[in-house]
């Protein structure tokens, strides 16, 4: 499968995933091969995390040290990432889920790229100048959806009850949470 196929088939899965269809998980090769090849989820969702890092940076000022500060996102950004990977294949066993990791991989890594999409689609009405509780009800909003996303196909992905999706949910999270604070220890903030 070529790399276009694999996004493309990916992209798919992760769209209809985001509107409630749990038949989304059968547009992704849940072997070895597609698995590897789901990382280059990684790749397509990497401007998305920078837009993010910009965006910040325009609501506020552009620091100094700002490509010290990307570098460092873009470090937490993998490592995050991967860290989640690898702690997830120890958990997922523990739901009884262990068989499906693969599929749920290949899920998760291509749910990440519409996730951080949403993200940055949150922003854009304060980057309009548009009135607060437009900008905030839209950045929860878009938010709110992106967790959605992750629960629900980690849910399908997985065959897993709502409480096992939620838990990975909160890993996942608690991973970024971490290394924002290590990044922020880092750059003295």
């Amino acid at each position: 499968m070529s790399f276009a196929n694999a996004v493309s088939s990916g992209m798919q899965a992760a769209f209809l995933l985001a509107r409630g269809r749990s038949d989304g998980v059968q547009h992704v090769q849940a072997d070895a091969d597609g698995v590897r090849r789901s990382f280059w989820a990684m790749a397509v969702s990497a401007p998305a995390v920078i837009c993010l890092q910009l965006i910040g940076w325009l609501q506020d000022t552009i620091p100094a040290n700002a490509g010290q500060m990307l570098a460092l996102e873009m470090m937490a950004y993998v490592v995050g990432w991967l860290g989640f990977v690898v702690l997830s294949f120890y958990i997922v066993p523990m739901f009884d889920a262990g068989p499906r990791w693969g599929r749920f991989i290949v899920v998760w890594n291509w749910c990440n790229v519409v996730e951080n999409m949403l993200l940055v689609i949150g922003f854009i009405p304060g980057l309009l100048h548009a009135p607060a509780a437009i900008d905030q009800a839209s950045q929860i909003i878009t938010f709110g959806w992106a967790l959605w996303i992750e629960w629900y196909a980690t849910r399908v992905a997985l065959s897993t009850n709502g409480l096992a999706a939620a838990a990975l949910v909160i890993l996942d999270q608690l991973i970024g949470l971490m290394l924002g604070g290590l990044n922020a220890t880092l750059l003295g903030h």
